[in-house]
């Protein structure tokens, strides 16, 4: 049984690890376990699993009486992860954090079933933080997480990603061809080929990521550079007619591989999903976090590969005066860029699937 939603960076790894082991056993049955309504009960489907939901329902953070619910919802969810539970009667049941992860690892621990947990972020959430003294394993992907977790259970694996970026072997010829970016403009030709930014602010966008970029466009041309820019479902509408020779808005690009083989600099949200995948592109990033997050973990994991000189982190406050001097010099000096794209490469732990999957079952054996 594997459970966690919420946001994509709590669903992707458990769909990756169910693949791994539908892949290793393909007699294996799988059920996943979320939250009604919310985004898991359709990417878990379409990925070819099934998927029962609790009625689970977190705090809001501000107050309203949507809040006076919670521990009747929470009540419920527990009898309801009783039943699944007992019906399904699974050999070891995992949480990749969220909502529905919390009633159904609880009450498996309780049962005496072997619970595995997979914390994406360098700052963990609560719920897996309540959970960790009745799982059996943590698999992290950041070092030093033994503050936070018993450090007997503690495997470092790093996370889950999408097994076409295992093998990123594209031309940047065509990948730029992809994007319709394969002509150089006159301007272009005049000159040594424009480097191309890569701008991802997640599926759905970053409105201030969005404006940044929109303001920025006659600096990006003035210095030869191609902007490749996924601005989100939610943002298309008022920034495709920025469309131009030079700059390509999407809404959503669904062939990264593509993407990250066009690219030379990126700038991205840093969720641990993105910073995980990105790590294995090892090109340089320029990491701006979102301050919208629980307990600020977006920053809390790019400032890990700042730490480490493997990433650039700009907090969205700074943007306004510190971006063009940052951004200048990742166009001017190439040996800077390389080094980034080294280290933050250096980082990468591409197996981190597989060896969540061995731990898995060391647990049901």
């Amino acid at each position: 049984m594997i459970s966690g939603g919420g946001t994509g960076g709590h669903i992707y790894p458990a769909i990756a690890i169910a693949q791994e082991i539908m892949r290793r056993n393909p007699e294996a049955e799988i059920m996943f376990v979320g939250a009604r309504d919310r985004m898991e009960m359709q990417k878990v489907p379409q990925a070819g699993f099934p998927i029962r939901g609790l009625w689970i329902a977190g705090f809001q953070r501000r107050l309203t009486l949507k809040n006076l619910i919670v521990p009747i919802k929470l009540m419920v969810s527990l009898l309801q992860a009783v039943f699944l539970l007992k019906s399904f009667r699974p050999n070891v049941v995992v949480g990749t954090g969220g909502f529905a992860s919390g009633p159904l690892l609880r009450m498996a621990t309780l049962f005496g079933i072997p619970t595995l947990i997979q914390e994406q972020n360098s700052y963990p959430g609560v719920t897996n933080k309540m959970l960790a003294r009745g799982a059996k394993k943590i698999c992290v992907a950041y070092q030093n997480m033994e503050q936070f977790f018993p450090k007997e259970k503690v495997v470092y694996t790093g996370n889950p990603v999408r097994q076409d970026l295992l093998s990123l072997g594209l031309e940047s010829k065509n990948a730029l061809a992809h994007f319709d970016l394969a002509h150089d403009s006159s301007a272009q030709k005049a000159s040594k080929r424009g480097l191309v930014l890569l701008v991802l602010g997640g599926s759905l966008g970053a409105r201030r990521i969005n404006n940044l970029v929109a303001q920025k466009l006659n600096f990006f041309k003035t210095h030869n550079v191609r902007v490749i820019w996924q601005c989100g479902a939610y943002y298309y509408a008022e920034n495709k007619d920025l469309t131009s020779q030079t700059t390509r808005v999407v809404p959503f690009i669904d062939n990264m591989a593509m993407a990250y083989a066009a690219a030379d600099i990126i700038i991205s949200r840093s969720g641990a999903l993105s910073v995980s995948e990105l790590a294995l592109v090892g090109k340089p990033v320029l990491f701006i976090p979102s301050p919208n997050v629980a307990e600020d973990h977006q920053t809390k994991n790019a400032q890990a590969l700042v730490d480490q000189d493997a990433a650039i982190m700009l907090k969205e406050a700074a943007l306004e005066k510190e971006f063009e001097a940052v951004f200048t010099r990742l166009i001017q000096e190439e040996s800077y860029r390389n080094a980034l794209g080294t280290a933050i490469k250096s980082t990468a732990m591409p197996d981190a699937t597989r060896d969540i999957v061995d731990q898995l079952s060391a647990l049901s054996s």
